[in-house]
This record gives C-alpha cells, sequence and structure tokens, in this order.
C-alpha cells in the first residue's frame, strides 16, 4: 500500500520493498515459439481455426492461407506462436 508522506511523495508501506531496483515481472517472463499445423478438409482446418479462436488461443488472421496438400481436397494451416515458458 502506497501512502503520501509529508513532502508529498509515495513511499511503500511494505517491508523490504525497493521500487529503484525492483525486477519487472515482465522480464521474468520468457517465451519460446511453438508451430502448429492443421491438416485436412477446408472446413474442418477453417474450423478447427475458429475454435481455437473461440477459446482465445489464436486469432484466424494469426494462421497461414489454407495451402494445397497435393493429396485430394486436403489442406495444410500453419501458426507459429510465442508461449510462455514455466
Amino acid at each position: 500500500m502506497f501512502q503520501p508522506s509529508e513532502s508529498g511523495a509515495y513511499a511503500s508501506t511494505e517491508a523490504g520493498t525497493n521500487l529503484s531496483t525492483a525486477t519487472k515481472p515482465s522480464a521474468l517472463l520468457q517465451y519460446e515459439p511453438v508451430q502448429h499445423m492443421l491438416f485436412g478438409r477446408p472446413s474442418m482446418v477453417q474450423a478447427t481455426i475458429k475454435h481455437l479462436y473461440a477459446l482465445n488461443y489464436a486469432e484466424p488472421n494469426e494462421w497461414s492461407k489454407l495451402m494445397p496438400t497435393g493429396r485430394g481436397n486436403e489442406v495444410m494451416a500453419t501458426l507459429t506462436k510465442k508461449v510462455r515458458v514455466k
């Protein structure tokens, strides 16, 4: 909790907190790329992309365009996503 001091500056009331040397949480986070590949009929690949969007995993425009695989009515789409490493 921060409380104003007599000079009007704010100071932390929690022991051991030093704002000038505190490490930012974002500096501790590490991310690694992971690549997803979807194969199937165009309608099923698009439905899976929409499902992953509904789960808040990836935006549809982050996926590649549907690319034919050369196997009948099969296409593929790829997504490279940076995932936080715990």
